[in-house]
């Protein structure tokens, strides 16, 4: 049987008192990655907020991972990011690194289950019997930035309104407030649109512009996409870079009208994204979401 949530997601889900003990007191000395957060409990010392779950099996590792995947689709339907067949994530196999979890073509956001990924090589060939199509585009997309970046395991990119929007400029956004800050010195611009990428030269060129660092991008006249360790940050990054660019519209449309923009300070920006920006940050930033959709669903979206 497939497993479903695990015992950690299984307490946030529940709101019965008994359940919600999932936050451990520890007391380390540092932030760890951003996976710390300074609290005064009364001199209880740091509260440890962030945690990933890890594995040692890789087969349970890449069902929980797949689970992420089909929960990320669904909360992408609910917040109006379907958009007809346009749109994919993917995702790097724990068992097989070099094989990754595409989404079926054509299949709608808010019916894709665990069971209906798509498992392909480098080369995008299905690497085990499968009823559905992959996207190319798709594709060569995440295939480029998977194998320049192996830090990158999960990587989205769908057709949500404002990130279109805000792509026309061809231009970053601003550290307008503490959810901007999530993405300072994060946010790469993709200029010059290509077309529809079909070719493994765009591919490349925008695994280019992420550079070794960066895992995240405003595509210009295209949108944006995201990435990260786990599929809970690449989509959790997605959310938050989609709301941004709607702020970002709204405060431009605003000075037009002769309002002062006052934005957040590179030292401030550069802490707020260290403690609300980390890899831990995020996958927590997700969680939520995801639990929240597995209740919603009945636990369908994990079969």
């Amino acid at each position: 049987m497939s497993p479903s949530v695990s015992d950690t997601e299984v307490r946030e889900v529940s709101s019965r008192p008994q359940q919600t003990t999932s936050i451990s007191l520890e007391a380390p000395q540092h932030i760890d990655n951003g996976s710390v957060l300074n609290t005064d409990l009364g001199g209880t010392g740091p509260v440890r907020l962030h945690n990933v779950p890890t594995f040692k099996d890789k087969h349970e590792e890449r069902q929980w991972a797949k689970q992420h995947m089909a929960g990320a689709f669904r909360i992408f339907a609910k917040l109006g990011y379907a958009d007809g067949a346009s749109g994919h994530i993917s995702l790097r196999d724990p068992v097989k690194p070099d094989c990754f979890w595409i989404n079926p073509y054509a299949m709608h956001f808010s019916k894709i289950r665990a069971s209906d990924l798509v498992l392909v090589n480098e080369q995008g060939q299905p690497v085990e019997p499968t009823p559905h199509k992959v996207n190319a585009a798709g594709f060569i997309i995440h295939s480029s930035i998977h194998k320049a970046r192996p830090d990158i395991n999960a990587a989205c990119h769908v057709h949500a309104p404002q990130g279109r929007a805000w792509s026309t400029f061809g231009k970053p956004i601003e550290m307008l407030n503490q959810d901007s800050c999530m993405f300072y010195d994060d946010l790469a611009v993709y200029e010059g649109f290509g077309g529809i990428v079909l070719a493994k030269e765009e591919g490349r060129r925008l695994a280019d512009a992420l550079g070794s660092r960066k895992k995240n991008a405003i595509l210009q006249n295209h949108g944006i996409i995201t990435c990260g360790e786990t599929m809970g940050e690449a989509a959790a990054f997605f959310i938050a870079l989609e709301r941004a660019c709607a702020n970002q519209l709204l405060v431009e449309a605003a000075a037009g009208n002769g309002l002062k923009k006052v934005t957040v300070g590179d030292e401030e920006a550069q802490y707020t994204k260290r403690c609300s920006g980390s890899p831990a940050c995020m996958y927590m930033q997700f969680l939520p979401e995801y639990n929240s959709i597995v209740e919603e669903t009945n636990g369908t979206v994990l079969q």
